[in-house]
């Protein structure tokens, strides 16, 4: 499984069979997307914004998603690449499915890739399953059980007083090109961090976050098919999520893109963080 010492099903909730099920087909892909990522592979455009799909996001998304269905035939199912590729339309469950979050760097050779799921119910996540391929290492988190990563449960370190500044990270929706408000957050956050990464892969970024590796992270019209699985992980290990106004921010599916910024840190940076934010233009 995830390589935890805990027990398969710890943490898992009322969704014990969800969990397992996920995090077997999150492996799965991962590694089918591993043995194939030196290999020569199709690449195709998405869209007008410079995003790619690959041949390998096809034959990940056919895998996971042919196991979600056909062991929960009454979810529906949404996916990157196919859109609504299963279930009843009335159905209050569904799953949301990045077989393979990082596509551009998988293109330019760049091992900087996880595959993501995540149930929802009521458009509320209540399930996040993140995997990483290269270094074999999984994520889960179910809400109000916690998260747990490759060393157990997930439980954010305090950052000492006197660390210097933090470490954050970075994304914006495919679709935001040279938006004027996203320019001039990154570069306050960059005036204000002793780094900023922008992996294009936010569910690594999440997943780094969670486990207090990175100190922060900040989102400007996020993409929704990945965002209420990393912002899930997060928020249980203990990481404080709001909107670029610091008011209160929902991960729910069937918002607007502009519902989808955020400023993402652990309790006790947030303040200076919301700032950060704050004092752009």
């Amino acid at each position: 499984m995830d390589g935890t010492t805990a027990a398969p099903d710890a943490g898992a909730g009322g969704f014990a069979e969800e969990c397992r099920v996920a995090v077997e087909a999150a492996e799965a892909a991962g590694a089918l997307l591993r043995s194939r990522f030196l290999d020569a592979f199709r690449v195709d455009t998405k869209g007008t914004d410079g995003d790619v799909v690959t041949e390998l996001d096809l034959l990940a998304e056919e895998l996971v998603t042919r196991r979600l269905a056909g062991r929960f035939p009454a979810d529906r199912i949404r996916a990157e690449e196919g859109g609504e590729v299963a279930g009843p339309p009335g159905s209050r469950r569904t799953w949301l499915v990045d077989p393979l979050d990082g596509s551009n760097n998988v293109v330019v050779g760049l091992p900087a890739y996880v595959v993501g799921i995540a149930l929802c119910v009521d458009d509320e996540p209540v399930l996040g399953v993140v995997h990483d391929p290269v270094a074999g290492r999984t994520w889960r988190a179910v809400r109000g059980a916690g998260a747990y990563g490759p060393g157990g449960r997930l439980r954010l370190p305090v950052r000492p007083s006197g660390a210097g500044r933090p470490v954050l990270g970075w994304t914006q929706g495919h679709g935001v090109g040279g938006d004027p408000v996203a320019r001039a957050l990154k570069d306050g956050l960059e005036g204000g961090a002793r780094r900023v990464l922008q992996l294009w892969a936010p569910l690594l970024t999440w997943a780094l976050l969670a486990g207090g590796l990175i100190d922060g992270f900040v989102g400007y019209r996020a993409e929704e098919i990945d965002l209420p699985a990393g912002c899930l992980l997060a928020t249980e290990a203990g990481v404080e999520v709001r909107g670029l106004d610091g008011g209160p921010f929902s991960p729910r599916t069937g918002q607007p893109e502009t519902a989808r910024s955020f400023v993402a840190g652990r309790p006790e940076l947030l303040p200076y963080l919301l700032d950060l934010v704050a004092g752009v233009g």
